[in-house]
Formats: C-alpha cells, structure tokens, sequence
C-alpha cells in the first residue's frame, strides 16, 4: 500500500513524469483490480464455508433437540422424591361411631372402567352421608352381557377390609331374591335408604377436602383388587412377554359407540358410515360434527396407522414389542393392518393365552372378564399408549392408576397439535413429517409428577392428594405417620364393640 500511495502522489506533478508514472498507475491499477477479486472471492469462499459450518452445526443442534431417547421411556419417570400415599393423614379422619343414617345402594352403569369410579364416587358419597353402603350393583345389560356382578370380578372380602376405616359395607353374600324381601326391606324400613340409578360421574371431579379425593384412591387403587383368576391371567401374559424383552401396552379405542360419539365418520366406507350414523341417533344427541373440525380439536381417535407412524417417527423400533388391548375394532382387519406393517410384532391376550386360558375369558356372562386381563397387562406393562383419552375411562384410569404405581411411563399423544401433521402426511406432503412429530411428542407428558390442568379429570392425574414425601418444606405433602394408623385400627376396634353391644340390646 505504500508504494501505491507513491505512485499516486507523483502522478499530481504532471510531464513527462506524469504520463510515465500514468502508465505505471495504470498497470498497479490493473493487478489491484486482480488482487482485490482475488480477496472478495476468497471472502465469499471463506463466508460460504462458515455458513456451512454454521448450518450444520444448528441443524445438528436443531435435530439433536427434537430426537427422544426411547430407550429412557422403556424405564419410570423420574418422581423427584414423591411416592404414593393415600393413607389419611389427619387424626380427625375416623369412621363416625354409633348408628348409621341409613343404607346407600347403587347401581352402576356403563362398561367395566367406568362402573369402577362410580364405586370409588359410591363409597366416598356413603361416607359422606355416614351411609351403610350395600354391595354396590353392577349394570349388566346396557354395554355387555356379564351375570357376574361385583363379586364375579373383584375380591369382596378385600374391598371390605381395605376400607373398615372409611365405610360401613354391608354386602349380601350369595343371597337369595327372599333375603331382599325379608331382612333387607325391614332394615330398609328401619333406617331408611338412598338407591342412586344409575351411579356414574354423579360426584364432582375436584374437591378440597383432599381426605376426600384420597379416599378415591383407596378405593380405586387399593380396594378394588380384582379376583384371582383374573389376576392370574393377566400375570401369565406379563411373564410371557417379558421372557421376549420389554413391551408396550396400547389400547386402541377404536369401537363403534366411540366412533359415532366422536363424529368421526370420513374414513370409513359409505355402508360403515351409515351404522355409525345410526348408532348415533339412537344413543347419542342429534348434532351435526364436521369431520375434519372434530379432528382439528383433537376430538377424533387416532387411528391404529397413525399410532404406528408416531412410534416409528419417535424412534420405536419395528421389532418393538407391543400388547394390544382392545376390543374388536371397527372397520375390520384393514385398519389393523396398517399398524401390522410397521410393528408386526403385535400380540393380544388370543395371541398368548392358550386354549384351555382363553375358554375362561371367553365364557358365557363373563364378557367383563377380558377387559379386567387387559387392564391387568396394561397396568404392568413397562409403557402403556392410548390412541383416545378422553372419554375412554380405560384409558383414563391406567393413566392415573400408572402415575399412583411408581410414574410408569405413558405416551399420551396430543391429537390437536399432531391432526395437521398427519393430515398433511395424507396429501403425500411428508417432508420434515417425522421431526414435526418429534417436536410435539417432546411436548407431551411422559408420566411424571405434575399439576393437574383442568378440565383434566381426578382419576387421570392424583397429584398431589394421593401422593407425599418422607421430608417437605411444605407440612401438607409430608407422608403420614404410623401412629395415624394405629389410631384408626384401635377406633375400627372400639367401634366394633359398641355395634356387639348394640346388637345385644336390641336382641334383649
């Protein structure tokens, strides 16, 4: 740069000099030209390369961010020191002395799940009332053909030992139609009764007392232990997927009286849509759903091809090992298909049980008795997915009923934010499908403690009522002491004498 700066100031004097040092200008001019293209290629070379790099590095960074690590999900989410209690834990908590008010009876309608909070929402209402519970009636004719009844399908001499401290149960064992009309009508004139028809979400969701809400979770979670044959059944078709690695439970909401709730009608032929249709006019409110709208809200289902492509796009490989519970799907074979291409590893409780296993669910009167094994499975299994949470009380009471039994992983896809992904991937536009599947799916709740958010319902989400810590800054969340417990039973103690006594008097 110095001898440019001469040449430049000698080329001001003029003559001979001048034009002699012109032509010398001319030609540093000239390489100038040549050495600065030189420099702004190099630039450009040296820009280009670092915006590569950059890219990549921020794409890297990007896609790093949206992948999932599945091999985390196949164990428990964290609980960050809390665990499950649903024990009370105040000493002003004690089953009321002396006479009851009366008898509570009730009948609880719908399919088995939905039968189970309404006697979680029947013993928590008698306790209330200081109402003697009757055995509570379970509906057997309005969703399935099942003559079992409450004992068919639970341990009743659990149910009432697992709630001595909460409720009087005064449950007719095996009666005959003559015990009604004998000594339950005059107990019934004695005391006076309630008969609630049919009993089912007929208590709100959110309470304060949170006593309350626990006593929900003593039934639910504790109480209502299901029979040993079903235990047992469900055990065999754990261990035996188990001896073939990990596995995941999904339910697949996917029957008719769901679909011609939901409204989602469009992806079925003509002739199915017309059942649908029908269905829903003789069961359902007359109002006209948009498919397309409905799905946009996330108030259709997805279907068993839609679950596939979320698993494979979260990194789930196709020799995942996966349990299907559900009943039969609407649509036929077709749909199930579709998932059978991605994951053919699918089993269900007739693709595991053997004969002889099978003839006792499938027996006659005992259709609630498949559905008990499903959830049985679906509660152990090592991940539990549903296509449709809300209604769908199976799927409603695994979530909560995982969350109570050590933060079991749960995959619960939120439909509303995937329905544009999926109905883009429809047109063919599947461009980036996979990461903007992964972007939601990190989004989602995987199992671990965290507020509710209403309208999310109690049975989903228990947290914080049914659950505590052996140390807190905060007194409410501290676990109960023993020494609560041993109140309780020496209470349940004396209030079993003064009911001898008083059996006694009235004998006298």
């Amino acid at each position: 740069m110095r001898r440019v700066q001469k040449h430049s100031r000698e080329s001001f004097m003029g003559g001979r000099r001048g034009q002699a040092t012109g032509r010398q200008w001319k030609q540093v001019s000239s390489r100038m030209k040549g050495f600065v293209g030189r420099i702004s290629v190099s630039g450009f070379v040296l820009a280009l390369c670092i915006f590569s790099l950059w890219s990549r590095l921020f794409g890297h960074m990007v896609n790093k961010q949206s992948q999932i690590d599945v091999d985390l999900l196949w164990t428990s989410s964290p609980s960050f020191g809390w665990r499950a209690s649903s024990y009370p834990r105040s000493p002003d908590w004690l089953l009321p002395s002396g006479k009851r008010n009366g008898y509570m009876l009730v009948r609880c309608n719908g399919g088995l799940n939905q039968q189970r909070v309404a006697i979680c929402n029947a013993v928590l209402v008698a306790r209330i009332m200081n109402a003697a519970l009757v055995l509570p009636e379970l509906d057997s004719s309005s969703f399935w053909n099942d003559i079992n009844g409450f004992s068919g399908i639970y341990d009743v001499e659990h149910f009432i030992q697992s709630l001595k401290y909460d409720v009087k149960l005064q449950p007719p064992r095996d009666a005959s139609p003559s015990w009604y009309k004998t000594v339950a009508l005059e107990k019934l004139k004695e005391h006076g009764a309630v008969y609630l028809a049919p009993f089912s979400h007929r208590l709100a969701e959110e309470l304060e007392n949170h006593e309350y809400q626990r006593l929900r979770c003593r039934v639910n979670f504790h109480a209502l232990r299901f029979k040993e044959d079903v235990i047992d059944l469900g055990s065999k078709i754990v261990q035996r997927l188990r001896s073939e690695g990990n596995f995941l439970a999904m339910h697949l909401r996917f029957e008719m009286d769901m679909l011609a709730f939901s409204g989602c009608l469009d992806i079925f032929t003509p002739a199915e849509q017309e059942l649908l249709k029908e269905y829903r006019q003789q069961n359902f409110a007359v109002r006209r759903l948009v498919h397309n709208g409905r799905r946009l809200i996330g108030k259709c289902p997805l279907t068993p091809e839609e679950v596939g492509l979320i698993l494979h796009s979260m990194g789930f490989s196709n020799s995942s090992q996966i349990y299907l519970a559900s009943g039969d799907l609407f649509g036929g074979e077709r749909f199930l298909q579709k998932l059978l291409a991605l994951f053919p590893r699918l089993e269900n409780r007739s693709t595991i049980l053997k004969a002889e296993e099978l003839a006792t669910i499938n027996a006659e009167g005992r259709a609630s008795l498949g559905p008990a094994v499903d959830y049985t499975v679906s509660l152990l299994a090592d991940i539990f997915m549903p296509n449709y949470d809300g209604p769908s009380d199976f799927a409603n009471n695994l979530l909560g009923h995982r969350l109570y039994y050590g933060f079991r992983t749960t995959i619960r896809p939120d439909r509303k934010a995937l329905a544009p992904i999926l109905m883009e991937h429809e047109k063919g536009n599947i461009k980036d499908f996979e990461q903007n599947v992964r972007t939601v799916m990190r989004n989602t709740w995987f199992g671990g403690p965290r507020p509710r958010i209403p309208p999310e319902p109690f049975f989903v989400n228990p947290w914080p009522e049914c659950f505590c810590k052996p140390q807190s800054e905060n007194p409410a969340d501290e676990c109960p002491s023993s020494s609560i417990m041993d109140l309780f039973h020496n209470q349940q103690v004396s209030n079993q004498h003064e009911e001898i006594e008083t059996s006694r008097e009235r004998a006298a």
